[in-house]
């Protein structure tokens, strides 16, 4: 199992992983040894908990359709990460070389594809509305990529193009997969609807934590090297806070080297410090605990049962997290 904790649904994460492993397999071995690269490094497997917890909530009874989809949401969230760290040139995931650096740009890329196939191999079997659903994540992680490339280097961004970027790339899947777990687990509209509330918001809240990381985390703990959104030009809410509050110390420094298509990892880090610096961190964080609260919110939409407790359990889990 690749997670260190456990919100009561870890002997179905094994089923989850086993049914992720099985469909690695290629006729072509060094498709399956980059698909098992890229998934043996592990993860918090998130959007699986978050998928199965749903489906726990309200009363679901028989799980194998719902570690299919959990199994084909974390498929292509991998997919997406081989192709994220090409477009943004990223050197580590997870502690490990990124795979196209390890195996080629062509050979990662045709993984990533492979991923998808397999994801929509499997979630093809269910539903025709599940079906979109999952088709409509993929969409919008696409969306998401080019939205945030769009905007490198955009001292302008403001908070709700950066919401509307985290809402593509991140809040959507997790939405998803709550909505499709109490789905599946034959829950009322209204459970339906509020799983998918707390599923967007949980993912929001999600996503404010890693831009915080990226500034304040400790690199070995991460598997990979702070500063990385400034390094590729990315802007998250940390960068629009210090920007846009004024607590930074020299704002025309911070946006020469935000705009700077190449830096240096002096400039990286002297970016580093003004943020911190500036107090955007704590209310990044205050922002992330304000979504964290109305993912606890949605939960009384769903049967107050042990199932919803963990989903309560797992939202100070992300708030709190330091990898």
């Amino acid at each position: 199992m690749t997670t260190t904790w456990d919100f009561g649904v870890s002997q179905e994460l094994d089923l989850v992983e086993h049914r992720i492993r099985e469909s690695l397999v290629s006729e072509e071995p060094l498709l399956t040894e980059i698909a098992q690269y890229v998934i043996g490094a592990g993860g918090k497997r998130i959007r699986p908990t978050v998928t199965l917890l749903a489906f726990r909530a309200v009363g679901g009874k028989a799980v194998e359709k719902t570690v299919d989809i959990a199994a084909a949401l974390e498929l292509i969230h991998s997919a997406t990460l081989i192709h994220d760290d090409i477009n943004d040139g990223g050197t580590q995931r997870r502690g490990r070389p990124a795979a196209y650096l390890k195996y080629g740009l062509q050979e990662a890329l045709v993984t990533g594809d492979f991923l998808f196939s397999k994801a929509f191999r499997i979630g093809g079997k269910l539903d025709d509305d599940i079906v979109d659903l999952t088709a409509r994540v993929c969409a919008a992680l696409a969306e998401g990529e080019i939205l945030q490339k769009r905007h490198v280097g955009n001292v302008d961004l403001g908070w709700q193009e950066y919401l509307n970027i985290i809402t593509r790339k991140t809040a959507m899947p997790i939405a998803t997969g709550a909505r499709v777990g109490a789905l599946l687990g034959t829950g009322e509209l209204d459970q339906i609807e509020a799983a998918g509330d707390y599923g967007m918001n949980l993912g929001i809240a999600f996503q404010i934590v890693d831009d915080i990381l990226d500034v304040v985390g400790d690199g070995h703990t991460l598997g990979k090297r702070p500063g990385m959104d400034i390094k590729e030009g990315n802007v998250t809410i940390l960068a629009i806070h210090a920007l846009e509050d004024g607590g930074v110390s020299d704002r025309s420094e911070l946006i020469r080297i935000l705009r700077k298509r190449k830096k240096d990892w002096g400039e990286v880090q002297t970016a580093l410090r003004m943020i911190r610096e500036s107090g955007a961190v704590e209310k990044a964080r205050a922002q992330a605990r304000r979504f964290g609260d109305n993912a606890k919110d949605a939960l009384e939409g769903l049967p107050d049962v042990e199932a919803t407790g963990r989903m309560r359990d797992l939202v100070e889990f992300v708030l709190s997290r330091q990898t």
